[in-house]
C-alpha cells in the first residue's frame, strides 16, 4: 500500500519559483525533491544553489536536496553543508540519464562502474552528516546490470532506494521493467521507492496492486502534467480549466518578478506547457504554436489559444519524454 508520496526534481523547472507556486495552489506531496546541485571544487555554495536551498524560498514542506557528484569527499561535504542548512536527508543522483551528464561520468553514468561505485559509498559513507537515499537507473546499457547494482546498493545503509526501472539509454521513452523493479523490492536491503511512468491515479492503483509491498512512489513528469495529481491520489478533486488558468498565470507572474522580464519568463513558461499540454483534448492542435512562440505577445496568444479552445481531460494523457 502506498503511504509517501514524492515529488520528483526536474532540472530547470521544479525549481522555488515553481514549486512555491504549485504548492499553495495544489500540493500534496509528502516531501519535494529539489533538483540537482554539483559541488564546486572548493566545496563553496554558489548564489543560485543557495537562493535554491534558502528555506524562506521553499514551501512548507520537508524539502530533500539532491546532489550529483562521483566523489566521495565532494558527498560528505555537501552533506555536512546541508545539514547545517537544517535538512534531514540528502540524496544522490545516479538516474540522470543526459549525454552531458554521464559523458563525465556522473549522475546514470556511474552505474558503468560499479566497481569504482562500490569504492565511492564505501569511503563516503561513514562520513556522512545525514541520511542518504539513492535515485537510480536499473542500469546504463541493459536491465541485465541491475542485480550487479542492487549488490552494490545492499552493502551500505541507505534510508531509501528510488528505482527508475528503465536504463540510462533508454531515458524516458517506452515502458518501464516492471521485473527490475519487482526484482528491487524482494532482493533489497533498503527500502525501496518507484520513479518512472506514474502518470495518472489508474496507473499509480494499477502499480500498488501489482506490487502490494511498495510503500512509496516518486512522480514527476506526471505531476507536472496533471498538478493536481497528487490530490487527486489523495482522493481531492481533479484540476479545474479556472484553477489551471489561475495557476498558470501566477507562474508566469512570479517568473517575471523573479527573472526581471517577459521574454525568460515565457521561456521558463514554454518548458511547463511542454507538460501540461498533455492534460488538454487535441493537444496538438495548439502544441505547436506553443512550442515555435517568439516572444511574450505570442507565449500569451498560445496559452489563450489553448484555454479556450481545448477540452480539458481528467487525466493527462500521451507519451511524457
Amino acid at each position: 500500500m502506498i503511504r509517501q508520496y514524492d515529488y520528483a526534481p526536474l532540472d530547470g523547472i521544479t525549481r522555488a519559483v515553481y514549486r512555491r507556486v504549485w504548492q499553495e495552489r495544489f500540493g500534496g506531496a509528502d516531501r519535494l525533491f529539489l533538483p540537482f546541485f554539483s559541488p564546486t571544487e572548493h566545496h563553496v555554495l554558489t548564489k543560485k544553489d543557495l537562493g535554491e536551498l534558502d528555506p524562506a524560498a521553499n514551501p512548507d514542506t520537508e524539502l530533500v536536496p539532491q546532489v550529483m557528484t562521483r566523489r566521495a569527499e565532494d558527498l560528505a561535504w555537501a552533506s555536512e553543508a546541508m545539514a547545517d542548512m537544517g535538512f534531514r536527508e540528502i540524496n544522490l543522483n545516479l538516474g540522470c540519464p543526459s549525454g552531458t551528464v554521464t559523458g563525465k561520468g556522473k549522475g546514470a553514468g556511474f552505474l558503468m562502474e560499479p566497481e569504482e561505485l562500490d569504492r565511492f559509498f564505501d569511503a563516503a559513507s561513514p562520513k556522512l552528516a545525514l541520511p542518504l537515499s539513492v535515485k537510480t537507473r536499473i542500469g546504463f546499457h541493459t536491465p541485465e546490470e541491475f542485480p550487479a547494482l542492487l549488490d552494490v546498493f545492499n552493502r551500505y545503509p541507505l534510508s531509501s532506494l528510488i528505482v527508475h526501472a528503465r536504463t540510462a539509454k533508454e531515458k524516458y521513452r517506452g515502458p518501464v521493467h516492471d521485473e527490475a523493479f519487482a526484482y528491487a523490492l524482494a532482493h533489497s536491503r533498503n527500502p525501496v521507492s518507484c520513479n518512472g511512468n506514474l502518470r495518472t491515479v489508474g496507473e499509480v492503483e494499477d502499480f500498488s496492486r501489482r506490487h502490494p509491498a511498495a510503500g512509496a512512489v516518486m512522480i514527476g513528469r506526471g505531476a507536472m502534467a496533471d498538478p493536481a495529481l497528487f490530490r487527486k491520489l489523495r482522493g481531492g478533486p481533479a484540476a479545474t480549466r479556472e484553477e489551471l488558468h489561475s495557476f498558470t498565470a501566477a507562474l508566469y507572474w512570479e517568473y517575471q518578478r523573479h527573472y526581471g522580464n517577459a521574454a525568460h519568463a515565457a521561456q521558463r513558461m514554454r518548458e511547463v506547457w511542454f507538460y501540461l499540454i498533455h492534460l488538454f483534448e487535441d493537444d496538438n492542435r495548439c502544441n505547436k504554436r506553443m512550442r515555435r512562440f517568439r516572444g511574450p505577445a505570442e507565449y500569451e496568444a498560445a496559452e489563450a489559444a489553448i484555454f479556450s479552445t481545448l477540452p480539458l481531460r481528467q487525466d493527462s494523457a500521451g507519451e511524457l519524454i
